[in-house]
């Protein structure tokens, strides 16, 4: 029962369109239909500034560690804790609030290992800045992050949580699917810091 109240409630609040509240609260627009069309911390930065990005990512972010660590907290088993960071970053990707649309669930990724495998996901996200550092390209950054965490697990013998881990990695990919033809053709659009917006 607690395990099902966990997975319910992750879902839940992965769902939370934090991206969205923000921009339209803060700043007036709507980030699904303004910029790159996503309520992630990315479009949100775009749109309204880099305070607000920032504000969207933790929020992101916490919706994935949150339930993760009510699970753990509960007692609830390995398999049952890598179900629950699977919905909440499903809850992202697919919100209930948001007729099952959503962002790319980069940072509720980040959210829901930051508990369960912190060193691994540290590592993924230092390259995963690095890349975007030298490429430009925030969705490169983030492929680059999901992929580097199963190969961090395996090697830092946390394997337990491989399975989620990859689980997620096809979610992100899939979300990603529109990137990757434009870094493919070379369309893709670079991240440009919109140091001077004000929200």
């Amino acid at each position: 029962m607690e395990f099902l109240l966990c997975l319910v409630l992750a879902y839940v609040a992965g769902s939370a369109p934090w991206g969205l509240l923000i921009a339209r609260f803060f700043c007036h627009v709507d980030p699904r239909t303004s910029g790159s069309g996503n309520t992630g911390a990315t479009n949100v930065a775009r749109l309204c500034g880099v305070q607000w990005g920032v504000l969207t990512l933790v929020c992101d972010v916490l919706k994935g560690t949150l339930p993760v660590c009510l699970a753990l907290a509960l007692g609830v088993e390995p398999v049952g804790v890598g179900l629950v960071a699977l919905a909440a970053v499903a809850g992202h990707a697919f919100s209930c609030f948001m007729g099952f649309r959503g962002g790319k669930a980069v940072a509720t990724t980040i959210g829901v290992f930051l508990p369960l495998a912190f060193w691994p996901l540290l590592v993924a996200c230092v390259l995963c800045v690095l890349v975007i550092w030298r490429t430009g390209y925030v969705s490169l950054g983030s492929l680059t992050l999901v992929t580097v965490l199963p190969l961090g697990l395996l090697l830092t013998g946390q394997g337990i949580w491989l399975a989620p881990a990859l689980a997620i990695w096809l979610l992100v990919v899939y979300r990603h699917r529109e990137n990757i033809e434009r870094l493919r053709a070379g369309t893709e659009k670079p991240w440009q810091c919109p140091c001077g917006k004000k929200g």
